[in-house]
């Protein structure tokens, strides 16, 4: 059953649950029409999504009764076993993700490697393909086409490359083959090859399809491939076989859609089925995992025939043999570094990297939007993806998508009004897949959220035995069967637990802003310790003094806090508890630091400030002030204890480095291929050493924009003498809807509010945490962000200044807790300020004057 059948029955069979289970209860009930009319409206909805899920097991029963083995030489396109799409090539495994969704695809097979003998087929081979080929259609002729290992993948497309035998009866389909796999000596597949950098090719498998004898024909782009607009399609087109387009015998009309209403712009003569490929087109696009295709197509009459399907290889953002990844190539999104580059200060390695993707991909919760993951990764950084975040707010979110970015702007920052903010294309029917998908996440949800008291009680102890246990194995087949009976199912399970901790937030911050103003708000809306105990990204700094006060040992404070640090997220990141000299320089440094602030009183005052003005409104307030402070404590202490748990997969990576014999090389395997390589496929290994290159060349850019808008090519920027540290736009982009950006003063850097106090000092600039040691007490703090690496360093502080950041960021809030006035998100800071500047601070206004220069 494909996906849109089955997606047809369980709607059908939801709304005959849903209406059956409201009519039972209006026939049942005594209660008067008044009540139980309302009520039965709940009961149906209740009822559909009770029947929406029998019908899924229906369903998915069926499919496991259904399900395609693996070994066999020839498939029905359709019904491929998933485990052979290694060995099926690009074209082959798109037609079958396509015919899977219930797309029209004209039926075909595919005849994988093992089903010849060099250009030959295989007796039995030719036998089963003799057998299937009327069941495509009888009297039919035929497309027989290559389907490389390496064809029409996200780096290469080989188009034209390989040899195409077309219009060919039934007898003759199995010479049509030998000449297609013939076709892989070809000098033209080699010189391709050797200009896309594909060191090997792999095996041909071969495709025949039913051929379509087709009015007209041609390609549509689901973006524009020369700039990256997601917001169009453009296509080209002849009469009659798509054939006289590629090779240039046609002439072609050009034709585009509009995305998401689709919206033609072309000749009369393809409108009737314009609306249809449109359609067919967005599906297909979010079928083939997001990214924007090069679709093959044909219609007969209003019939739209999908033909092929490839990524558009300029818009392909990733390299698996290099490790190279750029989102931004795509499509146009808007992009922030706020928040999530603090926990990720430095160019991650390919298993971090990756590490996120694998666990959606086995059972954790997943945060996509057709097929787009809510962040992604630029120059080795991760970067969140606000074209993504502003779809999954629903439809109205593109009438006004700035106003709607405002109300994110505590989280990740606020967009200047020079940057365009770029929308995804998304329709309805998008947004109720995508709502139903998260609906079904809801159980697991709920279920972490429950287990989480549980959980954050016996997570140290956890931690500690697998270690061990990752310690005690000494062959690799034996560790892998760890990570995957007990290693990945604890980390999995932290995933799920710092997603359902972060469910937990309240919003607020409007109604505390409202009636108590900004600037308590900021200190109310911040003041967890006075509510709620604290924040775990505190107890290292915290824990400093308890050592030095005698109250805490030395072993002690490394269990508790030795998983900690500026680059916590990284794997390749050795965790403070493995360096013995590391707790010394702490506890040097924490003796030399002035005693933190407390923000006590400042909290106690605004809050009696609240009650005087809004006497009713305050109670409430409280109330959930205190529900938020716990829910924010606890956040901390999940995400505190999910690093704990990402030290035990460091734990797993050196031990699996140590049994492979590729020691640190280990992690630049993907999250994919390290298990494998522990069941002995080794193939990967040939990458390492490329890979780490371009690590290492990632390592060397300078701190990337703090906002990127469009395609961004991190090197030509890093070259650029002119470049801006704040944000960049692609110059392709229209930027005729944004407002101008006022040049900014020498005198006056803005940014963000960050922790209220007036201040004046000197500035010491901080490029790297390892400076750390060089601000000395009583400066002014600048720098590009901090995290909780940094935390140690705030008291020495007398203000801290940083070009990323929100006012739920990290500098914020622990600058609030500590009472050290603080001004973040100013975007240039770093670029603008130098170590000797005298300035003046104003926490609460967010501004940085310059007294006098150095």
């Amino acid at each position: 059953m494909h996906e849109r059948g089955a997606r047809a029955f369980k709607t059908s069979f939801a709304n005959s649950a849903s209406a059956g289970c409201a009519v039972s209860f209006i026939v049942a009930s005594p209660w008067p029409w008044g009540v139980k009319i309302p009520l039965a409206f709940v009961v149906g909805t209740l009822g559909y999504a009770l029947g929406w899920g029998l019908a899924k097991l229906i369903v998915s029963l069926i499919r496991v009764i259904r399900k395609p083995k693996p070994g066999k030489s020839l498939y029905r396109l359709g019904r491929l076993a998933p485990e052979e799409y290694a060995n099926a090539g690009g074209k082959a495994v798109a037609l079958d993700k396509l015919l899977r969704a219930g797309q029209p695809v004209p039926k075909a097979l595919v005849l994988l490697p093992r089903a010849f003998d060099g250009e030959a087929l295989r007796p039995e081979a030719a036998a089963e393909l003799t057998k299937m080929l009327p069941k495509l259609g009888k009297d039919a002729l035929f497309a027989v086409r290559s389907s490389a290992l390496a064809e029409d993948s996200a780096q290469a497309s080989f188009a034209g490359a390989y040899e195409s035998v077309l219009n060919v009866p039934a007898a003759e389909v199995a010479q049509a083959v030998a000449t297609v796999r013939h076709s892989a000596e070809d000098v033209r597949v080699g010189a391709y090859a050797g200009a896309r950098g594909v060191a090997d090719i792999g095996e041909v498998a071969v495709v025949v399809q039913k051929m379509v004898a087709a009015d007209y024909a041609g390609v549509l782009f689901t973006a524009d491939p020369l700039t990256g607009n997601l917001g169009v399609m453009t296509g080209n087109a002849v009469a009659g076989l798509g054939e006289a387009l590629v090779s240039g015998a046609a002439n072609a009309f050009e034709f585009r859609f509009s995305r998401p209403k689709g919206d033609y712009t072309g000749p009369e003569a393809l409108a009737p089925a314009a609306k249809s490929l449109h359609r067919e087109a967005h599906q297909a696009e979010k079928e083939l995992g997001g990214l924007p295709q090069d679709l093959e197509w044909a219609v007969v009459g209003k019939k739209v025939w999908l033909l092929q399907g490839r990524p558009i290889t300029t818009m392909v953002g990733s390299d698996p043999r290099t490790g190279e990844r750029n989102d931004t190539l795509a499509g146009n999104c808007l992009w922030s570094a706020t928040n999530l580059v603090e926990a990720n200060p430095e160019p991650q390695t390919p298993l971090t990297i990756t590490l996120a993707d694998y666990v959606m991909a086995h059972g954790g919760p997943s945060v996509r939007v057709r097929g787009r993951q809510m962040s992604g990764y630029i120059g080795g950084r991760t970067y969140n993806n606000l074209s993504v975040q502003l779809a999954a707010r629903g439809p109205k979110v593109a009438e006004q998508p700035r106003a709607e970015l405002r109300k994110l702007a505590d989280l990740w920052g606020a967009v200047p009004d020079a940057v365009p903010v770029l929308t995804l294309p998304l329709s309805k029917a998008d947004l109720q897949a995508e709502g139903l998908t998260m609906l079904y996440t809801l159980p697991k949800l709920l279920g972490a959220r429950r287990r989480l008291k549980d959980w954050l009680a016996g997570s140290l102890a956890a931690c500690e035995n697998l270690t061990n246990a990752v310690a005690a194995v000494d062959k690799a087949p034996e560790l892998g069967k760890l990570w995957i009976e007990r290693v990945f199912p604890a980390y999995r399970e932290s995933f799920w637990s710092v997603i359902a901790a972060t469910a937990e937030s309240s919003p607020i911050d409007a109604e505390v802003r409202a009636l108590a103003g900004p600037e308590d708000a900021a200190i109310l809306l911040a003041s967890v310790n006075q509510l709620a105990g604290g924040l775990a990204s505190l107890g290292p700094a915290a824990g400093l003094q308890e050592v030095l006060a005698g109250r805490l040992s030395r072993a002690e404070y490394l269990r508790l806090y030795g998983h900690r640090g500026y680059n916590e997220v990284e794997l390749a990141w050795p965790r403070p508890a493995e360096d013995p000299s590391w707790l010394d320089a702490q506890l040097a440094a924490a003796g030399a630091a002035a005693a933190p602030k407390s923000s006590t009183e400042d909290f106690a005052a605004a809050l009696r400030r609240l009650r005087a003005a809004h006497p009713k409104e305050a109670k409430k307030i409280e109330e959930k002030l205190q529900k938020r402070a716990t829910a924010a404590a606890r956040r901390e202490a999940v995400r505190s204890e999910a690093i704990r748990w990402l030290g035990v997969v460091r734990a797993f990576a050196l031990r699996a480095g140590e049994l492979l014999g590729i020691g640190d090389g280990v992690f630049y395997l993907t999250a994919e291929e390290l298990p494998a390589a522990l069941a002995g496929e080794t193939s990967a290994f040939a990458y390492l050493e490329l890979r780490r290159q371009t690590h290492q060349k990632h390592l060397e850019l300078p701190p990337l924009p703090g906002l990127i808008a469009g395609s961004f090519d991190p090197f030509a920027w890093a070259a650029d003498p002119n470049r801006r540290a704040d944000y960049y736009i692609d110059p392709s982009l229209d930027t005729s809807g944004t407002v101008p950006e006022v040049a900014a003063t020498d005198a006056v850097i803005r940014g963000v509010p960050g922790a209220k106090g007036v201040v004046a000092g000197v500035v010491r600039r901080l490029d790297t945490i390892a400076e750390a040691d060089q601000l000395q007490p009583g400066e002014i703090l600048v720098t590009h962000l901090t995290n909780i690496g940094w935390t140690p360093v705030f008291p020495r502080a007398a203000a801290i200044v940083t070009d990323i950041g929100a006012a739920l960021s990290h500098a914020a809030i622990v600058a609030r807790e500590l009472g050290v006035p603080a001004v973040v998100g100013c975007g240039n800071a770093t670029t603008r300020l130098r170590t000797g500047d005298r300035v003046q601070v104003d926490g609460a206004g967010g501004t940085v004057t310059l007294i006098n220069a150095a």
